[in-house]
C-alpha cells in the first residue's frame, strides 16, 4: 500500500487511509492486544519484540506503552486511578451531547495515548526507546527516504488515526465496557467484524480468560454456553458508535467505575507495577 499510494494525489492517499488502512492498521492494534497477553511465543521478552514488529505499520510507536497498561486494565478493571480505559472527570464533562461525543469518536485516538500518559505516568523503560527507535528512526524514516515518500507515511499514520475514530472497526471500544444495559459492564459482539480483530468481540470471553487465544474463544463459547448466552450482547459495531453519539443517556460517564482500594493501597498497587516494569527492563 505504501508503494501504491507514493504516486496518488493526497485525496486518494485519505480515502484509502480510511477504506483500507483503517480496517488493516486496527487490525494491527488488535494483534498488538493478543500479544501483550503473552499469547505468540512463551518468552515475554519474545512477545515485546514481536509486539514492535506488530505495530509497525501503525506508524507511530505504541505497542510497549500499551502493553504496560493494558495488564492493569485486567487485573484492576474499572478501579479508579489504576484503569487507564476509564474516561477522565474532564471527558464526561466536556462530551455531553451528540455534536460533543461525535467529536469525542473522532479524538477517540488522541484520548487512548494521552489519557494514560497524563492521569497515569509511567516511568519510560528501555522497552519504549527501542520501541521509537525501531519505528521512528528504522521504519518510518525507511519508508520515506527509501523511494516510498511523505505521502507513504501520512497513509500508515492516518490510517491508524482515522482507524480508531469514526470507523466501524473502533466500534469495539465502546462496545467492550460501556454500560448499555444497567448492571452489564462487559459485551461481547459476534459478527463479522471479529474476522478482522482477533475475535475481540468476544469480550465477556475474553475477560474471564484473557489468556487464552482468541482464534479459541469462539470454542470457548460454544464448550460454555450456559455461561455467556443469556448475556447482553451486541449484533454491530456501527450501531455501537451511534447509538453512543445520539443515545442522550450513553456519555463517557458510561462506565463501572470503581474505589475500592484506599490511597495506601493504591499507592502500594502503583508501586508493585513499577517495580514490575523495571524488572521486566532488566
Amino acid at each position: 500500500m505504501c508503494w501504491i499510494v507514493s504516486e496518488l494525489s493526497w485525496p486518494w492517499v485519505l480515502l484509502l487511509a480510511y477504506c483500507v488502512g483503517g480496517v488493516i492498521n486496527h487490525s494491527m492494534t488488535l494483534g498488538m492486544h493478543e500479544i501483550s497477553h503473552n499469547l505468540a511465543f512463551r518468552s515475554p521478552n519474545a512477545n515485546r519484540w514481536f509486539g514492535m514488529i506488530a505495530n509497525l505499520p501503525l506508524g507511530v510507536p505504541s505497542s510497549v506503552s500499551f502493553r504496560r497498561y493494558h495488564m492493569e486494565h485486567h487485573q484492576y478493571q474499572g478501579e479508579d486511578g489504576i484503569d487507564a480505559d476509564i474516561p477522565t472527570v474532564m471527558e464526561g464533562k466536556i462530551f455531553t451531547n451528540a455534536p460533543l461525543k461525535f467529536i469525542w469518536v473522532i479524538l477517540q485516538p488522541a484520548f487512548y495515548a494521552l489519557r494514560p500518559v497524563i492521569a497515569l505516568p509511567k516511568k519510560p523503560t528501555h522497552w519504549e526507546a527501542a520501541n521509537w527507535i525501531i519505528q521512528v528512526g528504522i521504519f518510518d524514516y525507511g519508508i520515506i527516504y527509501n523511494n516510498f515518500g511523505l505521502r507513504a507515511v501520512t497513509y500508515l499514520i492516518i490510517g491508524t488515526l482515522l482507524g480508531m475514530g469514526v470507523h466501524p472497526m473502533a466500534g469495539h471500544f465502546i462496545a467492550e465496557h460501556y454500560t448499555f444495559l444497567k448492571g452489564q459492564e462487559t459485551y461481547s459482539y459476534y459478527g463479522p467484524l471479529n474476522w478482522f480483530s482477533f475475535n475481540v468481540g468476544y469480550h465477556n470471553e475474553h475477560h474471564d480468560f484473557p489468556f487464552i487465544a482468541g482464534s479459541r474463544l469462539p470454542k470457548l463459547r460454544e464448550i460454555a454456553p450456559e455461561f455467556y448466552d443469556p448475556l447482553p450482547h451486541h449484533a454491530s459495531w456501527v450501531n455501537v458508535i451511534w447509538r453512543y453519539i445520539v443515545d442522550p443517556h450513553i456519555s463517557p460517564f458510561s462506565r463501572v467505575k470503581r474505589n475500592t482500594l484506599n490511597a495506601k493501597e493504591l499507592a502500594q498497587i502503583v508501586e508493585n507495577s513499577r517495580t514490575a516494569d523495571e524488572k521486566c527492563s532488566t
